[in-house]
């Protein structure tokens, strides 16, 4: 009877004790102490470089793939042929313009020379009635002068004078259809000129387009695609390549969607190639978000490095401010801004840990502001903790 009692005593009191602090390998967490001074608030992703100047070069006009000339990742200048098309029947309009265009021309030399042929008989006809005009003039002179002596009567001096002024009337009238003739002659010539300038116009533009099935590049730059296949047929219009200017790249990064609400055009940036720090400024922020992201351009303001090419893969990082007074901690792994979570706080000898609830504020990449909680100096777990979250404390071994 006594050994129950004293066994129920034995229960009675291990039931009363709390359970043992759970022990941590010390190695397989993270620490770190809480700080107080200057703090960068800084937002990271990953991203690329892209080019900033890019052409793509389309179909003039619809054609079938004839031959592939370059191959992506060729250097090319404006006048470098990409590629080379064909078009039989663009090929026999522009030699019907062509010929079209040479009719004109001879149609204008035919009417030129019949128009002038009977501007130089107009001529020759008012020349013949200048003469008799100045033949009738002396004539009447001569008589004038032989009527005053009574040789020639009055009758015939009169019959004389009324042919002169008849001749002087015809005169005038010729030298005023000569005039409205050459000036006809001018019209009918620009008219046939306005028709070789269109029939000129018509085989420029079909010759233009069938130089432009040899697809040139336009710029200077890198041949970064080629979007068609031998054999293919394309429309007009049709994007057939893409080239780029190597030498002006910038960084396109990924921001998430949480980090991006403070980013600001003009704010600075670094980038990181793996093989060296570019540093850069905020030129632009996609109004949309795609899959989580947000897509933020960066103007590179130093030298690429050797190696840089459209495509290579970055990491960026912007300065979203700099906070000059605050205390802070590294970023715990379940820690976002303005929220209040429970973080182990180590004592004094680092062996054991107690629960403490801590307040949060402005985040960066690493570290968050720490406002309610801590205080400069304590040392804290910053690792994922969950598995001892049903305990207020632990011991460090």
């Amino acid at each position: 009877m006594i050994a129950l009692v004293a066994i129920g005593g034995i229960s009675w009191y291990v039931w009363q004790l709390e359970p043992a602090d759970p022990i941590v390998d010390r190695s397989e967490v993270w620490i770190d102490t809480v700080k107080r001074g200057p703090m960068l608030r800084e937002v990271s992703g990953l991203g690329k470089l892209v080019p900033e100047e890019i052409r793509c070069v389309t179909a003039a006009t619809e054609g079938r793939v004839e031959r592939l000339v370059l191959e992506p990742g060729a250097r090319i200048t404006p006048n470098t042929v990409i590629m080379e098309l064909t078009n039989s029947q663009l090929e026999q309009a522009t030699e019907n313009a062509k010929w079209d265009w040479k009719a004109a021309e001879t149609s204008y030399e035919d009417l030129k020379i019949t128009l002038e042929s009977q501007e130089l008989t107009r001529e020759s006809d008012n020349a013949r009635l200048e003469s008799d005009y100045q033949q009738a003039l002396l004539s009447y002179d001569a008589n004038s002068e032989l009527a005053k002596d009574g040789l020639v009567s009055g009758l015939d001096l009169k019959l004389k004078k009324a042919v002169i002024d008849q001749l002087a009337g015809r005169l005038e009238i010729e030298k005023k259809r000569l005039e409205i003739m050459r000036e006809s002659i001018t019209a009918q010539l620009a008219v046939q000129r306005t028709r070789i300038d269109q029939f000129r116009a018509a085989y420029d533009l079909k010759k233009s387009q069938l130089d432009q099935l040899k697809v040139r590049a336009g710029v200077d730059g890198v041949l970064q695609l080629v979007s068609v296949e031998v054999g293919q047929r394309v429309a007009a219009g049709a994007n057939l390549a893409r080239v780029a200017n190597p030498n002006k790249l910038k960084a396109e990064l990924k921001i998430p969607e949480n980090q991006a609400r403070d980013i600001q055009i003009g704010q600075e940036a670094s980038i990181d190639t793996r093989s060296s720090i570019i540093s850069g400024k905020v030129t632009r922020i996609d109004p949309a978000v795609t899959d989580g992201t947000v897509t933020v351009d960066v103007a590179l303001e130093t030298g690429l490095p050797r190696g840089a090419r459209p495509d290579l893969s970055v990491d960026g990082t912007i300065l979203l401010e700099r906070l000059e007074d605050v205390i802070y901690v590294g970023r715990p792994t379940f820690g976002q801004p303005d929220s209040r979570i429970g973080l182990f706080k180590l004592d004094s000898d680092g062996k054991r840990a107690v629960r403490v609830n801590v307040e949060f504020g402005r985040s960066s990449v690493d570290t968050i502001e720490v406002k309610k909680g801590l205080k400069s100096g304590d040392r804290v777990i910053l690792s994922d903790m969950s598995a001892q979250s049903e305990y207020d404390s632990i011991r460090l071994d």
